[in-house]
């Protein structure tokens, strides 16, 4: 009989479930690798296609590699009619999250690989996702603001497209090109709550897409995906305030908490949020935007605090400096955690191949934790069925 761990009240934090071969992230050190390859170097000299190529197939891929991957996206980017129909019919304020959600199922049903098995059919409804999710926000953003979706150009890469789609205007490069780092640096988290929900489902066999859907519901949570939005809205609270230092102090004296600061396994920096940093920064230059200076200021006085609180593992996160990067692309605050879900599918999708065609002894056939009952308790016979007439309410 296998040994039961008691991990209560720990939100499984440090408890192994499966081997990977897709991420690693060291906290102390403030380290992030996918598949051997420091998110430094990726987000320096990378793509995101390329990044996704590696996530899925395991290696950064040769010129003809590449250039087929990316083709494969480029002409899976258009999304079926009855779905575009469909979303024409929707409430126009329901949460993008909830939209992208219903949607994979959607998605699912025109796929002819979903009931394929195999890896290679694994590997095409891949492809199929991480090009129509950032498809359905588009057309999404535009339904519910009356506006018409727009056809994909295959001539733009896959973040450029994102944004022409979004706004109805092709981006500058250089704004293209930092949004496609932002879908590097969020591609990838190893075994995160959204992930987790992937792989817990398609641990019991059920498709690609049961798995995305599962993922995209967990990062809707406030306690997962939606930080950077909550981010923005208090940078955009603070845009009037003399007294950042003071804000900072009051609010942590009252045990509220500094959105995007700190992190469940990094204890230093999170990595990606230098990059992030560096874009707000570059942005914020080009446009002539207060955003990157707010920030910083919010950084500092947050940093010195937690610092003379003893809390000096409390750092800038990835959310810290990605709701400006946003922001001042354009992009509304309730469209920055399904931007998170357009890049981090790329993630999932490895995950459920992963999960799905991993060595046995790698991974637990299907994952069914245990609990510790806490319920009445009646002996090991249960408790006495009574007749409604003879019930007495329990006080």
């Amino acid at each position: 009989m296998a040994q039961v761990v008691s991990v209560k009240n720990t939100g499984l934090r440090g408890v192994t479930v499966a081997d990977t071969k897709i991420s690693f992230i060291d906290g102390e050190k403030g380290v992030l690798i996918y598949r051997g390859y420091r998110i430094e170097d990726l987000a320096e000299h990378s793509t995101f296609m390329e990044v996704a190529h590696l996530l899925l197939n395991g290696n950064l891929p040769e010129q003809k590699e590449s250039e087929a991957f990316e083709k494969q996206v480029r002409e899976a980017r258009e999304i079926p009619e009855y779905l575009r129909e469909s979303l024409r019919k929707w409430p126009k304020d329901a949460k993008p999250m909830d939209v992208l959600q219903a949607s994979v199922p959607l998605l699912a049903m025109a796929d002819p690989d979903l009931l394929g098995d195999g890896r290679e059919a694994n590997a095409r409804m891949a492809v199929r996702l991480i090009a129509r999710l950032p498809a359905v926000v588009a057309a999404w953003h535009r339904i519910r603001n009356r506006l018409e979706p727009l056809p994909p150009d295959r001539d733009l890469s896959h973040a450029a497209n994102f944004l022409y789609q979004l706004h109805g205007k092709k981006p500058d490069e250089e704004t293209a090109r930092y949004l496609d780092i932002c879908l590097i640096l969020h591609a990838d988290h190893t075994f995160n709550a959204s992930t987790f929900a992937c792989r817990e489902v398609v641990s019991t066999r059920a498709h690609m897409y049961a798995g995305v859907a599962a993922g995209i519901g967990a990062l809707s949570g406030s306690l997962h995906g939606g930080a950077n939005a909550e981010v923005m809205k208090m940078l955009l609270e603070l845009e009037s305030e003399k007294d950042i230092p003071g804000w900072v102090k009051g609010r942590l004296e009252k045990g509220e908490r500094i959105m995007g600061m700190g992190h469940a396994v990094y204890k230093t920096m999170d990595p990606r949020a230098k990059y992030l940093k560096q874009m707000a920064k570059g942005l914020a230059e080009k446009a002539g935007e207060k955003w990157h200076d707010l920030s910083s200021q919010v950084e500092k006085a947050g940093l010195e605090e937690f610092r003379r609180r003893g809390k000096t593992e409390i750092q800038p996160n990835v959310d810290f400096y990605s709701a400006p990067v946003y922001h001042m692309m354009g992009i509304p605050r309730d469209l920055m955690t399904p931007i998170f879900a357009i890049s981090r599918v790329s993630g999932w999708c490895s995950h459920v191949i992963e999960e799905k065609f991993a060595e046995a002894q790698e991974k637990p056939a299907l994952y069914r934790p245990q609990a510790e009952y806490v319920g009445n308790y009646c002996g090991l016979l249960g408790c006495e069925y009574e007749p409604m007439d003879r019930r007495q309410k329990r006080q």
